[in-house]
């Protein structure tokens, strides 16, 4: 591997992982596509022999072993490609479905509407609690209702 495909290669993968860090999902998935290529590229890369391709009838130079290149760099660099392919289109449809669900792409508001939904649930789903005014309620399970909801108690 030569010095510029190295530093294509760490450029690319550099690229992926400050992208990856950010807090919207639409550079997230483009981070995650960064790497994979730059993944791939450095496979290629690292096994890039220069030679016959590797196809019958081999030539002289190709019976020996000396002079054909290695098949098996590409058919790992394609595969690669072709599951970092499928990746990304999983990704984007998990994305546009956040997206329609919670009507933005910014991780910390999603955050923020996952955790008021969970409260809403869990505040909905207590079977011991109703809505009744304090003066109905008796004194424990008023208690019991402030403590837990962050109220001072009477």
């Amino acid at each position: 591997m030569n010095l510029l495909t190295a530093l294509v290669v760490a450029v690319i993968f550099a690229s992926g992982t400050f992208l990856l860090l950010q807090r919207d999902l639409t550079r997230v998935v483009v981070g995650i596509i960064l790497i994979s290529n730059a993944a791939a590229l450095f496979i290629v890369s690292s096994g890039l022999l220069r030679g016959e391709a590797a196809i019958y009838p081999l030539d002289e130079s190709g019976l020996t072993g000396q002079g054909i290149a290695d098949p098996l760099v590409q058919a790992m660099a394609l595969t690669a490609l072709v599951i970092g392919f499928a990746l990304a289109a999983l990704i984007l449809v998990f994305v546009y479905r956040l997206f329609a669900s919670q009507g933005t792409m910014d991780l910390e508001e999603v955050a923020e509407a996952e955790l008021r939904d969970a409260r809403s649930l869990d505040l909905a789903d207590d079977p011991e609690r109703e809505e009744l005014p304090s003066e109905e309620q008796d004194d424990e399970s008023y208690e019991a209702d402030a403590e837990r909801e962050g109220r001072t108690p009477r």
